[in-house]
């Protein structure tokens, strides 16, 4: 029985400058035009596969049931392979790199995967026009999924960042900064409350360290103060209130931040 799909989602590190992102618009548009496509990002830092992966999961479970289309790819035209993923409540395409996996998990779990088999596209450096955004059309116009290539049990993951407690310190790997220079950890509340930690703590980056105050909200802090709280995504969070946490400590979201008891706190 055919699942025809009213949404497409599109997450890319395509960036806004070129036309990449409007020629993967404009295939899906000639291929299912009945089809709305709903952009995510695609300002994902380039090449950072876990920033997108971590995007992607954090937003999909608010979206329509759709199919996701995500592409952040620096293996392309290599033997890395294209993927369908099935879940209980959507589709997602793209490369086999660990990019649609914790989405996937965050959509009840993967229940089937996919080869995108076919024959090379003439130009190996955008499968995101030439292999992903066909697929993603044909599946929201019903395709079934198993038609695209042999089934697959060895979807690639990405390594499980650092995450570590331990009494009165937490060491975290960085997962994404936004757009307002937030720094989200890996990190939940819950790794925080196994240390022991509270009130005023120490936020150290390999660059610098600085005073943070535990907190719920910006406004918990004086502006131009930093905060950690829990975040949106239900991770911890380094903020500046009115400024930008990763400009303060010199953090991507390729780093690694550590919390400690502040030398102040009684």
């Amino acid at each position: 029985m055919m699942q025809v799909m009213a949404w497409i989602s599109f997450t890319t590190d395509y960036g806004l400058r070129d036309g990449f992102v409007a020629a993967c618009h404009g295939v899906i548009a000639r291929l299912a035009p009945e089809a709305r496509v709903l952009d995510v990002t695609h300002l994902v830092p380039p090449q950072q596969v876990r920033h997108g992966a971590a995007v992607l999961a954090q937003t999909v479970p608010y979206l329509p049931e759709a199919v996701h289309l995500a592409v952040v790819d620096p293996g392309v035209g290599t033997a890395r392979r294209g993927v369908v993923v099935v879940t209980a409540h959507g589709l997602l395409v793209g490369p086999d790199n660990g990019l649609l996996i914790p989405a996937a998990d965050a959509l009840g779990g993967v229940t089937a995967a996919y080869a995108l088999d076919g024959p090379e596209p003439a130009y190996a450096t955008f499968h995101g026009r030439d292999v992903f955004a066909p697929a993603a059309a044909r599946l929201a116009r019903g395709a079934a999924p198993g038609s695209f290539g042999p089934a697959l049990e060895d979807l690639v993951r990405l390594p499980d960042p650092l995450v570590a407690a331990f009494p009165s310190k937490l060491v975290s790997d960085v997962l994404t900064v936004d757009h307002f220079g937030n720094v989200q950890l890996a990190a939940t509340p819950a790794d925080l409350e196994l240390t022991g930690l509270t009130g005023t703590v120490t936020v150290h980056s390999e660059r610098i360290a600085v005073p943070a105050e535990l907190g719920r909200t910006f406004a918990d802090v004086p502006p131009g103060a930093n905060l950690v709280y829990p975040d949106s995504a239900g991770r911890l969070s380094v903020a500046v209130n009115g400024g930008s946490a990763a400009t303060v400590l010199g953090l991507s979201s390729s780093g690694e931040c550590t919390i400690t008891a502040s030398p102040t706190a009684s």
